[in-house]
């Protein structure tokens, strides 16, 4: 990849983003390296090259694209289950977002950090999908319910990381809060389908309730509509 990127003169700086900037990988890491692309030359252009190349230098296999300000990632597998996510963004607006950089070669401009979401969104989308996950139980619809409970704990878990000053995106550190938080999510896994789902969606409107410290004034205005979805859902049968 960084001979790719030394021999094209469109690429005009390199650098190592994400795990592997703090450390060393190992057999399940992925490769994340991000590049400046000189502003006179459109990113799509270079975008589409180093495509075709890599497919056909490593066998690697385009997945998606995940636009992020002025900056594009291209994510591939390769063989070996081996991803890497290439970046791309114009030399103007080339730099870190977050500690996890590490320049290679060329120059980097200074960038303000990428915002966290904030924890108003987070409690606001998880008692959303509270809302959905109680009309999927009420309609049968099992598989759909278990998609939005999930979703209520996986905003909830978040707020927890938060709390305790952990980094919570994606689920990076949530295997690193304290052992009795993780505990008292442990029943919002949904375990069977129409079994569990309302057990499951109690405990995730629990937790989301209970991580709400910072939207004190958020939680409060809904908190007749939780209970009542709570309440609902424990007065049927877990069957």
């Amino acid at each position: 990849m960084l001979g790719l990127a030394e021999a094209d003169p469109r690429v005009v700086a390199a650098a190592v983003v994400g795990g592997l900037a703090a450390g060393a990988g190992d057999r399940w890491s992925d490769l994340d390296l991000t590049f400046a692309v000189d502003d006179a030359v459109p990113v799509d252009d270079v975008l589409g090259d180093w495509t075709r190349k890599v497919a056909v230098a490593l066998d690697a296999v385009h997945l998606f694209d995940l636009p992020a300000g002025a900056a594009i990632y291209r994510v591939f597998l390769l063989p070996g289950c081996l991803q890497v996510d290439l970046s791309f963004a114009p030399a103007s607006a080339f730099g870190a977002r977050g500690p996890r950089f590490r320049l290679l070669f060329g120059s980097a401009v200074d960038l303000p950090p990428a915002p966290p979401a904030p924890a108003s969104e987070l409690f606001g989308l998880g008692v959303h999908h509270a809302v959905r996950a109680r009309f999927s139980i009420e309609h049968g619809r099992w598989w759909q319910a278990e998609h939005w409970i999930t979703g209520v704990r996986d905003q909830a878990l978040p707020l927890a990381c938060r709390r305790h000053g952990l980094e919570g995106a994606h689920g990076r550190r949530f295997d690193d809060l304290p052992a009795e938080v993780l505990q008292s999510f442990a029943d919002a896994l949904v375990r069977s389908l129409e079994r569990r789902s309302r057990r499951a969606l109690r405990c995730a409107i629990s937790a989301l309730q209970r991580e709400s410290t910072e939207t004190p004034d958020l939680a409060v205005a809904v908190e007749a509509q939780l209970r009542e979805l709570a309440e609902s859902s424990a007065s049927q049968p877990s069957r």
